[in-house]
């Protein structure tokens, strides 16, 4: 039974014990997708929580949402039904396998997307766990036959801690999640732990270009590593990047030697980088060149991930997760090799937590947009936080001058969006909250006028 079964992580892991022939429950505030499709697959869903939903179940499994005040958590403890964590849950399903970890602060979901395509093209029908919806196999879970096990590995609890990988891939660290890590130095701990938990007969892919991460693997120098990077220093590297609207081609050398051009179906410098890992994961397992530039071509995306919701020739939409200065940042950069007239973001600050330990940053990651947008503080379940909301945000930007900035609640957002844009512009949403229902509400009013 998991508690909170819902979320993209416990959602996709329900999956693969359904598909491992488990008899599967779970709970959750709301109905969803992710809930619809577990119905589709034979789970039992109970919307909204009892203590009544897991009697007789063998094992309860909670995610880092719900708290032990839980009623079903406190009823499993009255009962001696075991209670486990999710991070512990799906490290005792990678027993036996070959795991590949995918962790960092930002690009993680893209980057073990890329990964999982990328051994499956190959013919290695990796088992797969990530964070978000893998375009190319419209799911965020599937059991394979092969020995991979690829996981997105979530740092935000810590629990990260719990795989043994053989194959780790950081993208990068920040300063993000530190409602759980107090400080910058406690996150920095945690990926060199990280980097330690490697098999010694595997590897740490790692992007040089992050200070931090340099640092940290100075402190390991028995762990065999192979650095990825947009720097020449790195040992793979591309050069001659050309970067499209929804696309990018570049050389790529590894250990000083070209090994070919490669297409990537994704923008941005940010993605360049993230392919980098999985190029270098695949000369590691020895798959072959044209295979890898193949899955960097064909491969799909990630749901919420720069996602072109809409294209006509007066307005394009594109839906994002971004969520953190630094991810925010580089996809306006990336909006930016589009083309169009103006950028208008439409923001939703994520947790009342984040927003007060890096409202300054956030001020600052907007610069390149032409127009913004700014509405309330999506919870994700935290209680308020006394002096912190949107509009200290808002203020904040206003007082810097760049861009043009605007506060409207969320009731109104989507209308007040439409009613200022113009012909030309680029509507760009952000946030992990849920922005999306409004990017998904503007698109249909869009088609509804257009029809008209």
């Amino acid at each position: 039974h998991f508690i909170g079964i819902g979320g993209i992580g416990m959602s996709g892991i329900a999956q693969l014990c359904l598909k491992k022939g488990s008899t599967v429950s779970g709970s959750d505030i709301n109905e969803s997708d992710n809930t619809r499709n577990l119905v589709n697959l034979g789970a039992r869903i109970y919307v909204g929580h009892s203590g009544e939903n897991v009697a007789n179940k063998d094992l309860v499994v909670y995610s880092s949402a719900i708290t032990p005040a839980n009623c079903e958590f406190q009823e499993a403890l009255k009962h001696n039904i075991p209670i486990v964590r999710r991070a512990e849950f799906l490290a005792s399903l990678m027993d036996n396998q070959t795991v590949v970890a995918v962790t960092g602060a930002h690009g993680k979901t893209t980057t073990s997307s890329l990964t999982a395509h990328l051994l499956t093209q190959a013919g290695l029908v990796p088992t797969v766990a990530v964070g978000g919806i893998v375009g190319n196999i419209s799911n965020n879970a599937a059991l394979g036959l092969g020995k991979y096990f690829i996981a997105e590995a979530d740092e935000s609890d810590g629990t990260f801690l719990l795989y043994k990988p053989h194959y780790s891939i950081i993208t990068n660290v920040d300063q993000e999640h530190l409602d759980f890590y107090k400080t910058f130095e406690r996150i920095k701990g945690a990926f060199g732990e990280f980097v330690a938990h490697t098999d010694r007969g595997g590897c740490v892919f790692w992007c040089s270009d992050d200070k931090e991460l340099n640092n940290i693997m100075k402190k390991y120098p028995g762990v065999r590593n192979i650095s990825f990077g947009l720097n020449r220093e790195a040992d793979i590297h591309p050069t001659n990047v050309k970067l499209n609207s929804f696309s990018s081609q570049f050389n790529v050398f590894c250990k000083n030697k070209l090994i070919g051009k490669f297409e990537l179906s994704l923008p941005g410098m940010h993605n360049i980088s993230n392919s980098l890992s999985a190029i270098g994961l695949g000369l590691e397992l020895n798959i072959k060149i044209d295979l890898i530039k193949d899955a960097l071509k064909s491969f799909l995306g990630a749901r919420r991930r720069f996602q072109l919701k809409y294209e006509d020739d007066d307005l394009m939409v594109i839906d994002d997760y971004a969520h953190h200065p630094t991810e925010i940042r580089a996809t306006i950069k990336a909006a930016k090799n589009v083309g169009r007239k103006r950028i208008i973001a439409v923001f939703q600050p994520h947790r009342y937590s984040r927003t007060k330990f890096l409202l300054e940053q956030f001020s600052r990651s907007f610069v390149d947009a032409d127009e913004l947008f700014i509405t309330d503080i999506y919870a994700a379940g935290e209680e308020k936080i006394d002096g912190i909301n949107a509009r200290n945000l808002y203020n904040l930007i206003k007082d810097l001058g760049r861009p043009r900035t605007k506060f409207t609640d969320k009731n109104n957002l989507g209308r007040e969006v439409l009613n200022f844009s113009q012909k030309g512009d680029l509507i760009l949403f952000l946030g992990a909250g849920d922005i999306t229902k409004i990017c998904d509400e503007v698109v249909s009013e869009i088609k509804r006028k257009v029809k008209v």
